[in-house]
C-alpha cells in the first residue's frame, strides 16, 4: 500500500496545519490535530487531517521499519507495511488515552511482525513454531554475547528460556526453515554448472527386481541344469529361442515349452513362500514365437 498525502479538489485554505513544536522530526506535536480528528465524522475535512497526520508521522514508521532490515525482505516493502500500521494506528487512536507515539510504535511493530509471520515463510509453519523460533533466536543471541561469542548448547538455551529441550530443538529446526533453496541453485562458482538438483540421487531401476529375484532364487536352484541354462541364456544373455534351440540341438518349440514350464514352477514355489515375483520370467507367454 502506497501512502499518499494529496488533497486534490480542496481549496488551499481548507488544508489543516499540523504544529511541529517537538525537536525530533519523526515525533511531531500533533495532539490538537488528533483531538480535532476525533470530533469529525467521515468527510473531506477529516480525510485531509488524516492524510496530514500520516505524512508527518511517516518518518517514525520508516525508522521502525529500519529495525527489521536484512531479514529477507526489502526495506521498501517493510516501509510500506509500516505505513499500513501507521494508518491503522491513526484510525484507532483515542487522544484521551496517552501520547500517540506510545500507541503507534507497538501497533506498527506488530504489523511488521505479522507481515514476517504470515507472508515471509516459504512454507506454512504453525504459529507456535514461529514463536519458538523467535524465542530461540533471541536466547542464542543473548547467550552468545554473555559467553564471549560461543554457541550455546540446547541445554543452556532450555534453561535460559524455560522451554523443554524438545521445544528448543523444534525452534532450532525452524531457524533453518524460514526460506527454501531452489533446486536450480548452483552449488559452486565454477563453470561446471552443477545445481542442487544434480546432487539428488535418482531411483535405481534395479531395485524393482531385487525382491523378485530373491523370491525366484530358491526355485531356480531346484531346476535341472539344462533348464537353468535355458533360462540364463534367455533372460540374462537375451538370446532368442531359436538361438537357444540351435545351441542345445533341440527344437524352438521345445525351448518355448521348457521356459513356460520352468517359469510356472518358479512362480508357484515363490507364491507358496508368500512372495509373488512380478518381473521374473516375463517372456513371450509360451506362445512358441521366435523373438529377436
Amino acid at each position: 500500500m502506497l501512502v499518499e498525502t494529496s488533497a486534490q479538489g480542496s481549496a488551499p485554505s481548507a488544508r489543516p496545519r499540523v504544529s511541529r513544536g517537538r525537536v525530533h522530526d519523526d515525533a511531531p506535536e500533533t495532539a490538537a490535530d488528533f483531538v480535532r480528528l476525533a470530533t469529525l465524522s467521515e468527510g473531506p475535512e477529516r480525510d485531509l487531517i488524516r492524510d496530514e497526520l500520516t505524512k508527518v508521522w511517516l518518518p517514525m514508521a520508516h525508522r521502525i521499519a529500519g529495525r527489521f532490515r536484512n531479514r529477507g525482505e526489502s526495506l521498501e516493502d517493510l516501509r510500506q507495511v509500516a505505513a499500513l500500521g501507521l494508518v491503522k494506528a491513526i484510525d484507532r487512536y483515542e487522544p484521551g488515552r496517552g501520547a500517540f507515539e506510545s500507541y503507534a510504535v507497538p501497533t506498527i511493530t506488530g504489523e511488521i511482525k505479522r507481515h514476517f509471520r504470515d507472508r515471509m515463510w516459504a512454507l506454512r509453519v504453525p504459529r507456535r513454531v514461529q514463536e519458538l523460533r523467535n524465542k530461540i533466536r533471541i536466547a542464542r543471541r543473548d547467550l552468545a554475547e554473555s559467553a564471549a561469542g560461543s554457541n550455546p548448547s540446547v541445554t543452556e538455551i532450555a534453561a535460559h528460556t524455560g522451554l523443554t529441550e524438545e521445544e528448543v530443538n523444534t525452534g532450532l529446526e525452524a531457524l533453518e526453515s524460514f526460506s527454501t533453496l531452489s533446486l536450480d541453485a548452483e552449488m559452486s562458482s565454477s563453470d561446471d554448472g552443477f545445481s542442487l538438483a544434480d546432487t539428488i540421487g535418482g531411483c535405481d531401476e534395479a531395485y524393482d527386481v531385487v525382491v523378485d529375484r530373491e523370491a525366484a532364487k530358491e526355485g531356480l536352484r531346484r531346476l535341472p541344469e539344462r533348464e537353468r541354462a535355458i533360462l540364463y541364456m534367455r533372460f540374462f544373455e537375451d538370446m532368442t529361442q531359436s538361438r537357444i534351440a540351435d545351441q542345445l540341438g533341440i527344437s524352438q518349440m521345445h525351448v518355448s515349452r521348457l521356459i513356460s514350464r520352468c517359469c510356472a514352477r518358479i512362480r508357484e514355489e515363490a507364491l507358496d513362500r508368500g512372495s509373488q515375483p512380478e518381473h521374473c520370467c516375463d517372456h513371450e507367454g509360451g506362445s512358441g514365437r521366435t523373438t529377436g
